[in-house]
């Protein structure tokens, strides 16, 4: 395992590594924090590289966090073969067992809300609470325009910053329909998603959904959801927590990504929840 730090994490407590998980190389952040706890997994969204994460990573008062590029995305190479959210999860087991983890708390955002499901529901005992934001149960959702999901087919708002400003109002909506410059520190943290990488992710969820196992799901759950959210309406959220029986279901007053608008306010209700007995 080597280690190194990068101009792209400039916080201290964002301890950038390079790790091989069973031939797999991964990019991998760590957020240092309480030992006495279980640390948060987290999965990003689709084509995000992890230093987007970092606003909510510093966030956090307490909790130790993980989080790393998916296969084929940011600084993680691509894989040999397609994979599955079943493998992913496998993945992210693997990782956490490396790093010295017995337990985590899960969480994923947006199109990582279908990984941080699976590895719930594939992995029970390593996972104690999960948190699901601005995400849905997969391929049986309530879409959003189609105008809106054309835009999310492709890589280019990872790789041309322009481009993420000029369409953030429309596929994100919130807080960036009042300010659209709100975008421009999210752009800068991108680092680029190859077509490849893009693809991958989009196929991994094809037909996948966690509709007939998520009344399965034990663990305790916080579910949160912008009230604006071009991409994954409300009603996606509902049906989660009507399915996933230790569910809570948080709405905000933002749109698909209040973790970036808004980091500070994010990490006080997912640590509040994560703290409660």
């Amino acid at each position: 395992m080597t280690q190194a730090r990068t101009a792209a994490a400039p916080s201290p407590d964002f301890d950038i590594r390079m790790i091989d998980v069973g031939g797999q190389v991964l990019r991998v952040a760590i957020k240092s924090g309480a030992k006495d706890k279980p640390p948060l997994l987290m999965f990003n969204g689709i084509g995000a590289n992890l230093e987007l994460a970092e606003p909510f990573f510093e966030a956090l008062t307490e909790t130790e966090a993980v989080i790393f590029d998916v296969p084929g995305i940011g600084g993680s190479p691509a894989p040999t073969l397609p994979y599955r959210p079943s493998t992913m999860a496998r993945l992210a087991y693997d990782l956490i067992v490396q790093l010295g983890y017995d337990q985590v708390d899960v969480s994923g955002v947006s199109w990582g809300g279908g990984l941080a499901q699976q590895f719930a529901f594939q992995f029970p005992k390593t996972c104690r609470r999960l948190v699901l934001v601005s995400t849905s149960a997969g391929m049986i959702m309530l879409p959003g325009a189609p105008n809106v999901l054309a835009k999310m087919a492709s890589p280019q708002r990872y790789t041309d910053r322009g481009y993420m400003k000029s369409i953030a109002a429309e596929i994100y909506g919130g807080a960036f329909r009042k300010d659209p410059n709100l975008i421009d520190r999210h752009a800068a943290a991108m680092r680029g998603s190859s077509q490849y990488g893009y693809t991958l992710q989009l196929l991994a969820m094809l037909g996948w959904t966690s509709v007939p196992w998520l009344w399965m799901l034990q663990q305790p759950t916080l579910i949160l959801s912008g009230t604006d959210d071009p991409l994954i309406p409300v009603i996606n959220a509902r049906l989660l927590a009507t399915l996933i029986p230790k569910a809570r279901l948080e709405l905000i007053d933002d749109g698909h990504l209040f973790v970036v608008t808004d980091p500070a306010r994010s990490a006080a209700m997912v640590e509040a929840f994560l703290n409660e007995p």
